[in-house]
């Protein structure tokens, strides 16, 4: 689980309540009446797994260096936030601030656009049906038909986009870790029918002493109750254990003096816990599934102590906590693997699942293949046509040539000079003169 952290005290409220995210703490000087124009860089923060946590925070980051919607955000409620009573007083934030917000929204529109379009490409290419609606959804927590100004409406939908976004992030990481587990389960199952019978009782035999030795740790502590935090108070703060005070503790835990414990400071009371069970580095200690169990005790101390549920755990809630019998709690904590994580018939629905997904990635192998056959056979018709073209034309260029040397033969040879008697035989004056003349003697 990402460690999540607050902004400065003012910030607090808004960061908190809305978006459980941590920004870099403010230094303002109250004394200047006009905010001095500066570079502000983006804030270096823990990510809150929502797509748009860059935007969200640097929203936040630049809208808490306004003295007035710092003052306004000081005082305001959940509730007041929800309606959107806060995002009016947009309107009165200095220029300078709105000029930055009116930049990242143009930034954040750019960045949608060019996400979406590479997910069409991806999902056509695979020939898959682009799902246009999921696409308009990325957009939700800003008003795309202003693409380039930051208004109250962009304001309103951010807080209503990461407020409801938040509270499904939990049951999402719960159902990405069943999903997890099952697929552990079905890759063992995979394994050992691949084995021989002998193979499969010695892995059987295997899994077994690491399931044991998994199980075999400390007592675990019920989160948020007397003996879990007195052992903090103990072991992390070096203190009696006799003398626990409550008051005390929680000012101790609110690392950032907020006045709030937020998830990441009660996360942080836990670490004790999970030791017990887990240890990095130890096969039979899955890594994946104590970040779900951090993430169960954290719920559980939640639902049980945040009665505004706000996300957060104020002073007064946490007094009032200690005062409840579940704060006297000695049972010990119920973790993952004495609890099953899915139920057969999930585990039947992710298999038969699976199973789909492999057929058709093999009638997909099978188009591909289909066609990847038909395009080397239609290459190999090209290259034969290739060389009967190259044929034909050395053919005609022989042909051509050979109608050249009968022409050649025919024409008339050059007269070449004979020189009289060169051949021995008399010139032909002499020849004439040497014939009998008819009548004379």
């Amino acid at each position: 689980m990402v460690a999540l952290r607050s902004v400065a005290p003012c910030g607090l409220v808004l960061l908190s309540l809305w978006l459980c995210i941590q920004a870099v703490p403010i230094s303002m000087d109250k004394s200047k009446e006009e905010p001095v124009r500066e570079d502000l860089e983006p804030p270096q923060s823990a990510e809150t797994g929502l797509h748009y946590d860059r935007y969200l925070r640097e929203v936040i980051e630049f809208l808490e260096k306004d003295p007035h919607f710092k003052e306004k955000l000081k005082n305001a409620n959940m509730d007041d936030i929800k309606q959107g009573k806060l995002s009016k007083e947009l309107d009165f934030v200095h220029h300078n601030f709105r000029t930055k917000l009116d930049e990242l929204k143009r930034e954040e529109m750019g960045r949608l656009r060019m996400l979406i379009r590479a997910k069409q490409d991806l999902q056509g290419g695979n020939g898959r049906t682009v799902d246009h609606q999921a696409l308009l959804k990325q957009f939700e927590h800003l008003n795309q038909r202003n693409p380039h100004t930051f208004e109250v409406e962009d304001l309103e939908r951010l807080i209503q986009s990461a407020t409801k976004d938040l509270e499904n992030y939990d049951k999402s990481r719960h159902d990405e870790f069943k999903q997890y587990e099952m697929l552990k389960a079905h890759e063992r199952k995979e394994r050992l029918n691949n084995m021989t019978a002998e193979e499969r009782v010695a892995e059987e035999r295997r899994y077994e002493e690491m399931r044991k030795k998994h199980a075999e740790h400390p007592k675990v502590n019920h989160p948020g109750s007397a003996d879990q935090l007195k052992e903090v108070w103990q072991e992390s703060d070096g203190l009696d254990p006799d003398n626990f005070e409550p008051k005390t503790f929680f000012k101790i835990h609110d690392s950032n003096g907020d006045g709030f414990l937020d998830e990441s400071e009660l996360e942080a009371l836990f670490v004790k816990e999970l030791e017990k069970v887990y240890t990095p580095g130890n096969e039979e200690d899955d890594m994946f599934e104590m970040q779900e169990e951090r993430l169960r005790m954290r719920e559980h101390v939640m639902n049980e102590v945040d009665t505004d549920k706000d996300r957060l755990v104020s002073l007064s809630e946490f007094m009032a906590s200690t005062q409840k019998e579940e704060f006297l709690e000695k049972d010990e904590w119920e973790t993952l693997d004495q609890k099953p994580t899915y139920t057969e018939e999930e585990m039947r629905e992710f298999e038969q699942r699976l199973v789909n997904e492999e057929n058709d990635i093999f009638k997909k192998s099978e188009e591909l293949s289909k066609q990847r056959e038909e395009l080397e056979r239609k290459q190999k018709e090209l290259n034969d046509q290739k060389i009967g073209l190259q044929q034909a034309v050395e053919e005609i260029e022989r042909i051509k040539a050979t109608a050249k040397e009968p022409a050649a033969a025919g024409e008339a040879a050059p007269a070449v000079p004979v020189v009289p008697g060169s051949d021995g035989s008399p010139p032909p004056g002499l020849q004439q003169s040497a014939a009998p003349v008819p009548g004379r003697s």
